[in-house]
């Protein structure tokens, strides 16, 4: 794999998009819906910073750094957030799945999961990914739990790893799903999304 093509995946609870301008006054909208830029534990743009962060997804992307996704709920066909692949090692090849927020409604909802199965399934059986990462606050307890669910295991944490908005130094853990651990996750996943979907 030397470079990650745009893709568009479906599914019931959710559709990933590639991210593009065109997003930006629904994803503000979705931004509201909870106020989430002001939860201090992770870093979520407010309305008037959105077409910066689409900028800056964008442009990583444009690096090769990064595959940036809109998250669309099909029931409406609105944005409700946005993820990626990030960190891209193409050589490897590995990557993290990240930079991830929901509208307060939809989350706890069949829409992560399946986002999550999906992005796991491309990683591993289309690119051929060795292993597949996620990083979150050590304090974000809501995350490391969702993370822990999927099936990641925890490889460590890095102290005082960034700064945060507020200017507070955040210790991220860092959890993976290895390419022999996918066959068990991917089962994991389907059934919970079959038992959410109820």
């Amino acid at each position: 794999m030397t470079h990650i093509a745009t893709i568009h995946l479906c599914g019931q609870h959710v559709e990933l998009v590639p991210l593009s301008h065109d997003h930006h006054d629904a994803l503000c909208e979705a931004a509201r819906d909870g106020r989430l830029w002001e939860l201090w534990y992770t870093t979520v743009p407010n309305p008037e910073s959105m077409a910066a962060e689409i900028d800056r997804r964008l442009n990583l992307q444009a690096s090769g750094s990064m595959l940036p996704f809109t998250v669309i709920e099909p029931s409406r066909g609105l944005p409700v957030g946005m993820t990626s692949y990030m960190n891209i090692d193409a050589a490897t090849p590995r990557l993290e799945i990240g930079s991830t927020w929901y509208a307060a409604r939809v989350q706890r909802t069949p829409l992560n999961t399946e986002a999550k199965l999906m992005l796991l399934t491309h990683a591993f059986e289309m690119l051929g990914c060795i292993a597949v990462e996620f990083r979150t606050h050590f304090l974000n307890q809501q995350s490391r739990r969702a993370i822990e669910r999927l099936g990641a295991k925890l490889d460590g944490i890095l102290r005082h790893h960034m700064r945060m908005p507020n200017g507070t130094l955040r210790d991220s853990c860092v959890y993976s799903i290895t390419a022999p651990d996918w066959p068990a996750v991917r089962a994991g996943l389907t059934h919970r999304l079959g038992r959410d979907a109820e």
